[in-house]
């Protein structure tokens, strides 16, 4: 195989790590702004407590532990905050909600750096995930390969989730007509309750996965969350897939940036985002949601 080659694949796959992070943040801000309205701006900072609560259990009690844990520690702290915080902001100006939890966001960087200290803390890959794959001329890590496989695994659940259970169809008729939900006799509360568990559950995974490669420091929410919110105006509001899509497509075209010019890397997805919005300004796959029309 042509050393272009290889290195191509691997530019390609190394975008597709980074687009599946973006795209398990940017699933869960799309679920709690669709069915609650509310603009989760402190996102990342429950992405940066997935990490941290990942490094302090996995110190512990190994890595197997901290996947787990972590996550549902992340839904359980967003379970509270929902009850305590968005809950009063659900038929409130959205802007209202936007300043809340850039607040919170805030109060989560600066938490977490009183804490834990300003300094980077490193997490080790663990040691049944080390080493590489070879296909071939081409090498790639066994830890990034686990990545990828995880989130997709954690997509197709996410999807059964929400196309094959009566708790999904509630969810997608709150997301479309809620007034219509509330006439037929069901109250959307415990549903709301459970997406803020569900969408920040999901960053609290991206955040122990990514933790050993990107490392884990207070500010590391607010460096994703800006690439998250552009994966969600791509994909188009309400759509699942439109997001998954997003998510891959900004990862390629990163991929294919870092390759052919890396200085242009960071700027790529900004790009592809003003391009999708000229061409379709509801996104990729956007859908029309009644309640904010």
């Amino acid at each position: 195989m042509p050393l272009e080659l290889v290195f191509l694949i691997e530019q390609l796959l190394n975008g597709l790590l980074v687009g599946v992070a973006y795209l398990l943040i940017a699933l869960g801000l799309s679920l709690i702004f669709s069915l609650g309205g509310i603009v989760n701006l402190a996102h990342g900072g429950f992405y940066a407590i997935g990490a941290y609560i990942g490094v302090q259990i996995g110190n512990r009690f190994g890595f197997p532990a901290a996947f787990v844990a972590a996550p549902l520690s992340v839904a359980v702290i967003g379970m509270v905050i929902e009850r305590l915080l968005f809950s009063r902001f659900y038929r409130a100006d959205p802007i209202l909600s936007l300043l809340l939890t850039f607040g919170l966001a805030m109060v989560i960087e600066q938490a977490l750096r009183m804490v834990f200290g300003a300094t980077p803390i490193p997490f080790a890959i663990p040691e049944f995930l080390k080493g590489q794959v070879f296909v071939g001329d081409f090498i790639y890590s066994r830890y990034r390969i686990a990545i990828l496989a995880v989130a997709a695994a954690a997509v197709l659940g996410l999807w059964l989730l929400l196309q094959r259970t009566a708790f999904g169809r509630v969810v997608r008729a709150g997301v479309q007509n809620p007034d219509m939900v509330g006439a037929l006799g069901i109250s959307l509360r415990p549903y709301l309750t459970a997406v803020a568990a569900l969408g920040i559950g999901l960053a609290g995974l991206a955040g122990i996965m990514l933790a050993p490669i990107s490392g884990v420091h207070p500010a590391m929410g607010a460096e994703i969350l800006t690439a998250a919110f552009v994966v969600v105006v791509i994909g188009g509001l309400g759509s699942f897939w439109g997001v998954v899509l997003a998510g891959l497509l900004v990862g390629l075209v990163r991929g294919l940036t870092v390759y052919f010019i890396p200085p242009a890397a960071e700027a790529s997805m900004y790009l592809l985002m003003l391009t999708v919005l000229l061409l379709r300004p509801r996104g990729l796959f956007g859908e029309r949601i009644l309640r904010f029309e």
